[in-house]
């Protein structure tokens, strides 16, 4: 028994030496030598292919573990630096165009303005851009309109319809479930909690979404009617009437410019780079792999100072934060390190956020006060900066935003679940033994109490004053006049200029000029933020048999659905009262 003893320890000792030995083979590689092995070099003669598919986030994110970086399933790159590569691409003479093909993405309606925006001013290169798809989708369209040639599937359509959104209600679900939501909310406009007090929409919920899709219809519009030289009252027409349903339809009316498949498509290609023989293959690189070189080689690397630029992206919770979530400690702790650094002459807040925590957006706010005393604070906001997005944006300096920027819902909610009729229903009863009036809180399982109702209430009317407080001394308003334009009430970046809640129209580049401006230097280069302090165990969750489990649900239960779940999970997620934006928005 010994001697087997002996052996099972020798082979134990062995696997696990081989096992560390890997690891840190995979290390010394990661440390020493990933950026040269991620290199990928550029041809003569090639054309940029542009693909969206796995790009969603601004920011692709850095970790202070390397294990993570090293041991990520997907190298994926930011909307930033594809935005980067872009403008890159303009001045890399290997670089002879871009090629839109079949592109569906998954960005934003304020993101995609973005990307437009960086393709129109690629084109004053005077190098060309081509788009092909077999179907356009609205959003899609948009961002292909900017295109010198437009190709379109002969079996295609290009969905031009205007905007709409869809608003679904649970007040009789709620009353013949016997499960519903007691609510308590500040704001007229915040409709976040409207679908449980209703069965259908409130005058001032309608009123808000239509003046928000139609501010958003309008740039979308002007944008086009720009590129493809069609008036805006035609592009209304079309789109009022499905015009450009049919590949010829949208032909006849400028919308696109050939009717063709896919391969007559690369044939125009090879004939714009001079590929003669027909059976070659043009040069073409990915546009990730680009990027990702692009974002290994940063510009002005020898300057003397720096502009860092604060990625706060996606909903506002309690911890630490990743690239899919805001979390106070890691936007803290990069606030607190930036002032420390003597280069830094500025800072760029990004913004890509709806709301959610009040009592996180407020210790972000705080932060970002004290960072003010030291350095200027520039914010730039992206599709949404909305509710507590709007919180920790306020206090900047400057505020930019796009046109079609979802911002300001200015209003705090809380929402408590209550079984009680269900529990009654099926037999549940409950007791309660206390030593004070207060002490045992909220059950889901009673009745809210006048008492706690009236508690709750005064706690979220206390820290509504004090959100509209800190927008009135950002702003530099009064706090009645900021009253009147909150209530919960969302905006549009072209809107919230009008009203003082932005400060100007512009993208990422504009606010960083601003902020090199505000910090007096011109010698200066940009530094990402934050660097998360996720666990190397952590990742476990992303290797191929980590992810069996999400890809197995996509796959039954389809896409579509699957975000629909991941946003229930990420209400449940919620804690404490919130500073929250009232609904998605998905333009498409």
């Amino acid at each position: 028994m010994k001697f087997l003893g002996n052996v099972l320890a020798t082979i134990v000792g062995l696997f696990l030496f081989f096992v560390i030995g890997f690891f840190m083979l995979i290390l010394v590689a990661a440390i020493f030598g990933g950026g040269d092995s991620e290199s990928v070099s550029v041809k003569s003669n090639s054309v940029l292919e542009f693909n969206l598919s796995k790009v969603t986030e601004d920011y692709a994110g850095k970790y202070k573990d390397p294990w993570v970086t090293v041991f990520e399933t997907e190298k994926n790159v930011g909307l930033m630096d594809v935005i980067a590569s872009i403008e890159e691409a303009a001045q890399d003479d290997n670089i002879k165009g871009i090629s839109i093909l079949n592109d569906e993405n998954g960005i934003g309606i304020a993101q995609t303005k973005a990307v437009r925006d960086a393709l129109v001013d690629f084109k004053k290169s005077g190098k060309f851009i081509v788009a092909y798809s077999n179907s356009y989708s609205q959003k899609e369209y948009y961002l292909n309109s900017v295109a010198d040639t437009i190709y379109l599937n002969p079996q295609g359509e290009v969905d031009f319809k205007g905007l709409a959104t869809e608003v679904m209600y649970f007040k009789d679900l709620q009353e013949k479930s016997g499960v519903h939501m007691e609510v308590i909310r500040h704001g007229k406009y915040k409709s976040a909690v409207e679908p449980f007090l209703e069965n259908h929409m409130s005058e001032p919920n309608r009123e808000q979404l239509t003046a928000m899709l139609n501010s958003i219809w309008s740039s979308v519009v002007e944008d086009i009617s720009q590129s493809r030289k069609v008036p805006v009252d035609q592009l209304n027409a079309i789109a009022n009437g499905l015009l450009a349903r049919t590949p010829e339809g949208a032909k006849s009316l400028k919308l696109i410019d050939k009717i063709a498949y896919e391969d007559e498509y690369h044939a125009g290609l090879r004939k714009a780079l001079g590929v003669k023989d027909k059976d070659d293959d043009y040069n073409k690189i990915d546009l990730s792999d680009y990027a990702r070189n692009v974002s290994l080689t940063p510009k002005n690397i020898g300057a003397s100072d720096k502009i860092a630029v604060i990625y706060a992206q996606g909903e506002i919770l309690q911890g630490e934060g990743d690239v899919n979530y805001i979390g106070e400690k890691s936007i803290i702790r990069s606030l607190q390190e930036i002032r420390k650094d003597k280069k830094v002459k500025a800072v760029v807040l990004r913004v890509n956020s709806p709301g959610g925590s009040a009592l996180t957006s407020d210790l972000i706010w705080r932060e970002i006060e004290l960072t003010k005393k030291k350095l200027p604070v520039v914010v730039s906001m992206g599709n949404y900066a909305a509710s507590g997005g709007y919180y920790i944006s306020c206090n900047a300096n400057k505020i930019f935003a796009e046109k079609s920027t979802i911002t300001g819902s200015i209003g705090v909610f809380g929402t408590l679940p209550n079984v009680t009729p269900l529990a009654t229903k099926i037999g549940i009863t409950t007791e309660q033994v206390k030593t004070h009036q207060n002490a045992a809180g909220y059950s889901p399982f009673r009745p809210l109490d006048d008492n706690y109702r009236a508690v709750v209430l005064d706690e979220i009317e206390r820290i509504y004053k004090d959100f509209t407080t800190k927008v009135a001394k950002g702003r530099n308003m009064n706090v009645a006049a900021v009253d009147s334009i909150g209530q919960g009430r969302v905006w549009t970046g072209e809107q919230a200029l009008k009203i003082g809640l932005v400060d100007k129209i512009g993208g990422m580049d504009d606010a960083i000029k601003e902020a090199a401006a505000l910090g007096k230097t011109n010698d200066y280069r940009t530094v990402d933020y934050p660097e998360y302090d996720k666990k190397f165990e952590d990742m476990f969750a992303n290797f191929p048999f980590g992810q069996s489990r999400e890809a197995f649900i996509k796959e039954e239960i389809g896409n579509e659905n699957y975000q629909t779940l991941q946003k229930i999970q990420a209400i449940t997620r919620r804690k404490g009262i919130q500073a929250a934006m009232p609904f998605t928005i998905d333009i498409h």
